[in-house]
């Protein structure tokens, strides 16, 4: 499994209109193939700050293969307005996945 990841630094007071833009391709559909989870993190102490990541459930191709159906770029380019800075931006291998059974 692999674990898309992104730190962003958003404009000031710009996080609406980020989230709507962020969110606006999966709400016009179902989570695509692949994808188990997707989180949207905001800071606590800074609420421009903002960290998005996906568990994805394949390969590293096929991750990249998902993310180009999607629509991946004209994403990026619609929340491009709102962000002023891009920290850790990368794939993650997940090598331990803890989650408790209910």
């Amino acid at each position: 499994m692999i674990c898309a990841l992104t730190v962003r630094k958003l404009r000031a007071g710009t996080f609406d209109q980020f989230r709507e833009a962020f969110m606006r391709p999966v709400r016009a559909g179902q989570m695509p193939a692949g994808w188990r989870r997707f989180n949207m993190l905001r800071g606590t102490d800074d609420p421009d700050e903002v960290i998005c990541f996906g568990i994805f459930e394949g390969t590293l191709d096929e991750l990249r293969a998902s993310a180009a159906l999607v629509g991946y770029e004209d994403q990026q380019a619609a929340i491009a307005p709102y962000v002023e800075s891009v920290g850790t931006d990368g794939f993650f291998e997940i090598v331990e996945d803890l989650t408790p059974q209910s």
